[in-house]
């Protein structure tokens, strides 16, 4: 299929291009039949309010029901999702999507009474229930997990003011996203020949990869002015967000909103500081980076517009789905026979759906189902799209193996760990494209689409990590964030990431203000740590073999059957310490090295 195919209406798609939802339900009366017959759960559920910590047999009947009515509805859910998903203006799809959706919220209504009944069992009652009940004992993790925060359990009264005010709280992150993605407007910007070009928030990053300087500059100054002209709104914003978890975290009796943030999902706040240490300790390899950017570009000063755009302009390179497909197949045949066996039915069994069509959800994503995995792409013929099927098969075989050999109610994985799986497909592709080739320019352009993912992934995320926790630290102490401070913070930070070889321009203060994941409390470390430990991995599968694949292999087969710290040095990795981050670092640095004498 060419880049510049028609897009065609999904009726007019071949079917093998589809991802098969008959595997799921036949078709959508099946579906609506299921559905009918899901409408008695939520009933069912709350039919065990007050009754948890009765005894050992209703806790254990009340688990195991709850653990099939949890697979039931995510098959309903996937299935009205997905086929939401194939066209997004399919009138029918939307209301089946709509009707899922509430019926969620009403089995999670039925069932709000779990958490607080879990954590009022004394634990002698708890260590009685597994000497009565053995077959408790599948069920200790989920109850040890549940129970994790019994240490900032308040008074029932205090815990229904928490939970009015939480609904109050979503206002700084809702008003946000209403002003950023409704309300911003911006002028439309001109490229060196005078040709005026629309400017979006969506066509922003476009526009700075653009071989044109002039149109990179004008889109700069002109999307952070406007950013700047509504200064004092949006650091309004950012610091009601910013309170609000302090609130939170203090009512709760924790330390700081940090450790708040953290101890509820298992992950030590060392992790945090431990990455921001070591990208410190690693700050020169950047450094020379910009420095050899600035050179191949052949620019007196390298500034802040000029990192998006392609220093090595790339041949126009036509991968059809097959061919990536080949290499994807290639590049992973180092994970084992059962890896390569899965991965090939699952290509041949259309668990994906590969190219656009009119009114299909945009991008790519994996998402996980009772049957198999079921991947969305829109592939585009070319490297950037090879690396996307590469990376979203690494979650899809993610979600396999951990569906395979876990219990349903630890087949999940959480947040911390999802991005390794799949980011340790990409380097793997990475390194097995550059063994293939020894064209100084190919290997070149690979290297530079490799390297940007370090700058991108890894410093950047971490510098979002460091501001992040910065703004805290001065709410904690009663400062108000105002935006000459935010502005202040951001700026100095820039400075330091990239060095003296960028001249980091004043307009990059306010990038603050359009970044939405500081609205989701200190989120963004996740990518650094993932990156990082997904390198690490990735160049012991490569050095040592087999014995490395087999951990690698039990990490993504453990769901989240343990904690995230602990399933990953299950793979060998400890992010509990700088080395994983280091050694990532070090990868880039000898990247960085080598394309300095590809380019010489």
């Amino acid at each position: 299929m060419a880049k510049d195919m028609k897009i065609l209406k999904r009726s007019e798609m071949d079917p093998n291009f589809c991802w098969n939802t008959a595997d799921l339900y036949p078709d959508d009366q099946a579906w609506t039949a299921a559905f009918e017959a899901a409408k008695a759960l939520p009933e069912e559920i709350a039919a065990y309010r007050g009754r948890l910590g009765e005894s050992a047999e209703t806790l254990y009947t009340y688990l195991c029901r709850l653990e099939e009515i949890n697979r039931q509805v995510e098959q309903l859910f996937v299935y009205a999702f997905i086929r939401n998903d194939e066209d997004t203006a399919n009138p029918t799809y939307q209301a089946m999507k709509g009707r899922c959706f509430s019926f969620i919220v009403q089995l999670g209504s039925a069932g709000s009474f779990e958490g607080p009944e879990l954590v009022a069992i004394p634990q002698e009652t708890l260590d009685r229930f597994y000497e009565e009940k053995p077959e408790l004992e599948k069920f200790r993790r989920y109850l040890d997990r549940a129970r994790l925060s019994r240490d900032h359990i308040l008074s029932p009264a205090e815990e229904n003011l928490l939970a009015a005010a939480a609904e109050v709280g979503s206002g700084p992150s809702d008003v946000y996203h209403a002003y950023n993605d409704a309300d911003m407007k911006f002028p439309a910007v001109l490229d060196k020949d005078g040709e005026s070009h629309a400017l979006t928030n969506g066509s922003y990053i476009s526009l700075m990869e653009s071989g044109d300087r002039k149109l990179r500059e004008n889109t700069f100054r002109a999307f952070y002015g406007v950013y700047d002209g509504n200064r004092n709104s949006l650091a309004a914003m950012l610091n009601a967000e910013v309170r609000k978890n302090v609130f939170f975290a203090r009512a709760r009796k924790y330390e700081s909103a940090l450790q708040g943030a953290l101890q509820p999902v298992e992950v030590p706040e060392a992790v945090y500081h431990n990455l921001i240490e070591a990208v410190h300790q690693n700050m020169d390899k950047m450094y020379r980076y910009m420095a050899l950017r600035k050179k191949i570009m052949g620019l007196d000063e390298l500034h802040m517009y000029d990192l998006y755009a392609n220093m090595i302009p790339e041949a126009d390179q036509e991968i059809t789905f097959e061919e990536a497909k080949e290499e994807v197949l290639g590049a992973t045949a180092v994970l084992g026979e059962e890896y390569s066996t899965v991965l090939k039915q699952a290509f041949a069994d259309r668990w994906m759906d590969i190219y656009e069509n009119e009114g299909k959800r945009s991008g790519a994503y994996s998402i996980g189902s009772p049957v198999h995995p079921y991947v969305l792409l829109n592939h585009k013929n070319t490297l950037d799209s090879a690396f996307t099927l590469v990376h979203e098969m690494g979650h899809a075989m993610h979600s396999y193996l951990s569906n395979k050999n876990q219990p349903y109610i630890y087949s999940d994985y959480v947040l911390f760990v999802a991005e390794v799986a799949s980011t340790c497909n990409e380097a793997l592709l990475m390194q097995h494209l550059l063994k293939k080739t020894s064209d100084k320019r190919q290997r070149a352009v690979l290297i530079n689409y490799f390297l940007e993912q370090f700058r991108t992934t890894l410093y950047r995320q971490t510098m979002f990590a460091e501001f992040e926790l910065k703004i805290h630290r001065l709410a904690e102490t009663g400062e108000t964030l105002t935006a000459e401070t935010l502005c202040k913070i951001y700026y100095d930070l820039n400075k330091l990431y990239y060095g003296e070889n960028v001249v980091v321009d004043k307009d990059i203060e306010m990038e603050w203000s359009r970044i939405p994941h500081f609205y989701r409390n200190f989120y963004v470390y996740q990518y650094a740590t993932g990156f990082s430990a997904a390198m690490a991995l990735s160049q012991r599968i490569l050095r040592e073999g087999e014995s490395a694949v087999e951990d690698y292999l039990r990490f993504l087969s453990g769901g989240c059957s343990t904690d995230p710290v602990s399933l990953l040095k299950i793979a060998g990795v400890d992010v509990s310490t700088p080395q994983p981050v280091n050694e990532a670092l070090a990868l880039f640095g000898s990247l960085v090295e080598e394309l300095e004498q590809l380019l010489a």
